[in-house]
């Protein structure tokens, strides 16, 4: 997903649009005027774009989610990612997940802090929250096995979104990250998970101050 310069000889592919999209963002510091202008600068017809995209703002939407479907298919072709707990899925998902963000960063930073509108920005991951709360819920444990239906549902809410906001998180911190390789990011990866896990599951105390201080410490002493 790598943004990359494409002569378009034939109709192009979605892939070849977005690649084109985030290319011109890059390159300009801003959308095109109109998709219109887009596709003749480009060579294709503009129907050619709305056979995949309704708007510039679509096209962004799908290209988290196309992050999030590469980082599945790429877990899940791991013969080891089948027999991990749930937590050990999440946390694999986190680190392939910003490991793809990084191969593609300049545009994924451009995508989400383009602009004054942090709320509009955060729009663009509506279809990736969708994506993701199904597939926290589907690996997450129940931390208690009750009898009572509502119960379970208020469990199962309690995790879908607690891990969207550990996700968003890290998102904020991966941005903000300066040190070689993001190494600082996947440091925050394991301590999270890892104090998260033992708030439901464990005793959380230690790990808790331990993600405390490595967030303090990287907030204050700069």
């Amino acid at each position: 997903m790598a943004t990359k310069k494409i002569q378009i000889s034939t109709a192009p592919s979605k892939s070849d649009i977005i690649d084109l999209f985030a290319d011109y963002c890059l390159m300009h510091g801003h959308k095109p005027a109109s998709v219109y202008k887009f596709a003749k600068d480009n060579g294709f017809e503009e129907a050619e774009f709305y056979k995949y995209f309704s708007s510039f703002e679509t096209l962004e939407r799908f290209y988290f989610t196309e992050m999030f479907a590469h980082t599945m298919e790429t877990l899940e072709k791991s013969p080891a990612y089948a027999d991990f707990s749930g937590l050990e899925k999440l946390s694999a998902f986190y680190f392939t997940f910003f490991e793809m963000a990084t191969a593609n960063r300049s545009f994924v930073v451009y995508s989400l802090t383009k602009g004054s509108s942090n709320i509009k920005n955060l729009l663009k991951l509506k279809e990736l929250r969708r994506e993701f709360t199904v597939f926290a819920q589907s690996v997450l444990e129940k931390p208690f096995e009750t009898k009572h239906p509502r119960a379970d549902k208020l469990q199962q809410d309690t995790l879908r979104e607690g891990a969207w906001m550990q996700f968003l998180t890290i998102l904020k911190f991966w941005l903000k990250d300066t040190s070689p390789g993001f190494e600082k990011t996947d440091v925050f990866i394991e301590k999270s998970v890892k104090a998260s896990g033992d708030l439901v599951y464990n005793s959380p105390l230690q790990s808790l101050f331990d993600l405390g201080k490595f967030v303090w410490k990287e907030k204050f002493t700069v």
